[in-house]
Order: structure tokens, then sequence, then C-alpha cells
């Protein structure tokens, strides 16, 4: 088979930064001349970017490279990401695993590979520790035609008790400015109207650089670039948001009023065992700043269920909190004991039937806050950006990432910045109609 011919089948798992990372391999593959294919077909490569952040996303991972291996069992596995950086032996024992590749020298995955001959294994996994320069990799490769992630920041040195993301992301790297802004032109060119900033611990942006930047500073700048519509800044732990920060999401018109803050616990007992460095009262702080400058601005969040030790009553503060911030969405999970960390030797280990009652019971609480959020649009005319056209129904996000939903009027309006006045919302976002003339 020549190379022209060559077909790719990727998976991702975890996060928005794999999925970026995933993106930039695949726009290696792309430039060498395979060709993409759904992960449910047969391919000559398969391609898997990993998850370690809970023991399901292990699971997950695992599954995913024998569910490769037996789709095709002469195809190359390419097995990447936080996984293979922390357990390479592991993965590499995995039936049909040609190539284990850790979370940085991932510009090398096309050529080792093609060089491998049939039935042979490498293993391209280095100390993380060890890596002190931004893996600067490009990516043009993404699913949406309107939004695309950009990646400028990696590594994380808060260890935090429950995570094992330093060990597979090693010591905070930032991406130069020059090399932001070079790829905000060229996704612009390429017609996105829309780029994510995204991290691992975005917050730290800059603090690498010599000299250092902000979180700010490399934001403003990107929100400058010529013909970019909307910038919207991912997830920026609580104390990392600046009076700098908050005046951008107040003044600047291409930045989204829109911000993910990490709670994890609304109990400070909790959280100090976390090794988060707030606490309630501040948390409540930042986002009473936010709300008194930015007008509408959606905050939402991630919160730990069943930490060691989480009583009832510490339960009973977290509950509180999420309602007193008023969230417009929660992403809900569950603690996962993970080896290496220092949580894993704590005492008071919660019982999974615990665990999985609060978190039903902070989802329930996560939808009437959501749906609260939604309604407050309805009766309003609205920006929204047209991401996805299935017939004549359009949907799209508002800059504060309400979800909308309307009737497009017979014409292709993916991409076109809209006005829509809403009519109606549930937990999922909002519906209406076009308003006449746009």
């Amino acid at each position: 088979m020549n190379q022209a011919a060559k077909r790719l089948a990727v998976a991702t798992l975890g996060c928005k930064v794999n999925q970026y990372d995933t993106d930039a391999v695949v726009t290696q593959f792309l430039q060498a001349g395979y060709t993409l294919v759904d992960f449910r077909e047969q391919a000559d490569v398969y391609l898997i970017n990993t998850c370690t952040v809970t023991n399901l996303g292990d699971k997950k991972s695992r599954q995913m490279i024998r569910r490769a291996h037996r789709l095709n069992p002469h195809a190359q596995v390419v097995v990447m990401g936080c996984l293979a950086q922390t357990s390479p032996e592991d993965v590499a024992e995995l039936e049909g695993v040609s190539l284990v590749v850790g979370n940085d020298g991932r510009d090398r995955i096309v050529q080792e590979l093609e060089r491998l001959a049939e039935g042979d294994q490498k293993t391209l996994v280095e100390d993380i520790f060890q890596v002190t320069d931004f893996e600067d990799l490009p990516a043009l490769n993404f699913s949406g035609r309107t939004r695309a992630a950009l990646k400028i920041q990696d590594g994380c040195n808060q260890f935090c008790t429950y995570c094992r993301v330093p060990y597979a992301r090693g010591r905070p790297r930032s991406r130069h400015p020059e090399s932001v802004l070079r790829q905000v032109e060229l996704l612009v060119e390429q017609g996105y109207k829309e780029i994510v900033l995204t991290g691992i611990h975005l917050g730290l942006y800059g603090v690498d650089l010599d000299p250092p930047l902000t979180l700010a500073e490399v934001s403003r700048q990107v929100a400058a670039c010529p013909g970019l519509l909307r910038l919207r800044i991912s997830s920026v732990d609580p104390h990392e948001i600046t009076d700098e920060l908050v005046e951008l999401f107040s003044s600047h018109p291409a930045v989204c009023r829109h911000v993910h803050i990490p709670l994890q616990s609304g109990s400070d007992r909790i959280l100090e065992l976390m090794r988060r460095n707030y606490t309630s009262e501040q948390f409540l702080e930042i986002v009473r700043k936010l709300r008194a400058h930015v007008p509408g601005i959606a905050i939402t969040t991630d919160i730990m269920v069943g930490f060691p030790g989480e009583t009832e009553e510490d339960f009973a503060q977290t509950l509180e909190l999420t309602a007193e911030v008023g969230f417009s969405r929660i992403h809900v999970f569950q603690y996962s004991k993970r080896a290496g960390t220092k949580a894993a030797r704590f005492p008071g280990q919660i019982p999974a039937a615990v665990k999985e009652s609060r978190s039903k019971r902070l989802i329930e609480l996560g939808h009437t806050l959501a749906e609260a959020f939604h309604r407050s649009s309805v009766g309003r005319s609205v920006e929204v950006l047209v991401e996805e056209q299935e017939q004549d129904c359009a949907t799209g996000h508002t800059d504060n990432y309400v979800q909308v939903r309307f009737p497009a009027m017979g014409r292709d309006r993916v991409g076109e910045l809209v006005q829509v006045q809403i009519l109606g919302s549930d937990r999922e976002g909002v519906w209406g109609e076009l308003v006449e003339g746009r």
C-alpha cells in the first residue's frame, strides 16, 4: 500500500488540552499523506490519546487500545498522552501496541512510526520533569468549522493531593507570544471565528517566560487579532483571576463573558486537604467581582464529591456555595483513588454508594441552576455564532456559552454571527427565531 492510501483513525480521551494535542499530531499525519477515517472503520494506523485523571480514564484508554487491535490486528497502534507518560511499560504490554509516546516529542511520531518494521515496537517516553520548553506543535485540524482550541500552556506545579496531572504533564511551560499570535493568524485565515485558549494550568501562563507575561496580557494581544470575532478563555483557578483579567472580560468586545473556575469543594476543610490555594469565601469574592463588572457572565465549574473524609456537613457546604454562586454549568465527578497521590493514603475513604448519591444530588442542583441561567435570556435578543446546521435547524452559542437553537430560514448560516430573539428555555439551552433582516 502506498503512503497516500494509508488510513488513520483517532480516539481522544480526557480534556480539551488532550484534544488539541491530538489535533496537532493528526495535522502531521495529514501533511504526510494519510487519510482520516472514523475510528469504527478499519485503518492502517490507530492513534489513541489517553487520559489518566481517574481510574475510569485509565480503563477507557485500555479499552480503546484493545478495540483498535480487534478492528485490525495488522494495524499499527500508536498510544500517546497521559497514561502513556505515567505507565509506559503497562501500555507497551497491551497487544498490538506499536509505538508509545508520552507528553513530549510528539513531533517525531510519524517518522518513528514509518521506521518500524511490521511487529516492531518502540517507546518514546522521557522524564517529563526534565522537559523545560513548550512543545510548539501547530494544530490546524479541527472537527468544527467555527471554533478552534489553541493550547498556550502545559504542565502544573500545584500537586493537589488527589491529582496525577503534574506527573503526566511536568512543570509549567508556556508558548511564546509570537507563536501564539502566529497560530491565531493561521486559524483566522482558515476561517475560524472563535478561538479558545487552553492549558493544563492556564493561569500560570507566562510565569516561565523571559520577560514574564500574564494570561491577561497575551489574551489582550490575541483578542486584537484582525478577523477574530470571539476569544474564549477556558479554565482559570480562582486565585489566578486578576483585576487585569476581570477588566479584560468587562471591556473587550471580542472576549467572551464566560470563564470556567474550578471549585472542587465548598468546604474549607476539604479544600485544605485537597491542597487548593483558596477558601470558599475567596472563591465567592472572585465571583462577586466578576458579576459586578461583567453583567451576564457565565461561570462554569468542576466539583469533586467523595474526597476522603468528606462528611455530610462538608457536602452540605458544597451544595450551599454552589447554589449561592449560581453556576451556569457544573461538571461533577467522583473522587478516584490514584496511586502515588497523597489522598490515596488519607483515612476516611468514602464508600462508592455515598459518592454516587452525592453526585446525583449535585448534578440535579446543577440542572436547576442551568435552567435558571438559561431562563434569564428569554425575551432578549442575543448574538449567536452559528456552529452547526441540519436541514433548517441551526445551533450555536452566545458569547456567555448558552446554546441556542433556531430555524435557519433556508440557507447555510454556519460561521455567521446572527441575532436571535429568545422565546423559550430548558436545562440544555434556549430556542428562538432570527431577528428579521439578520
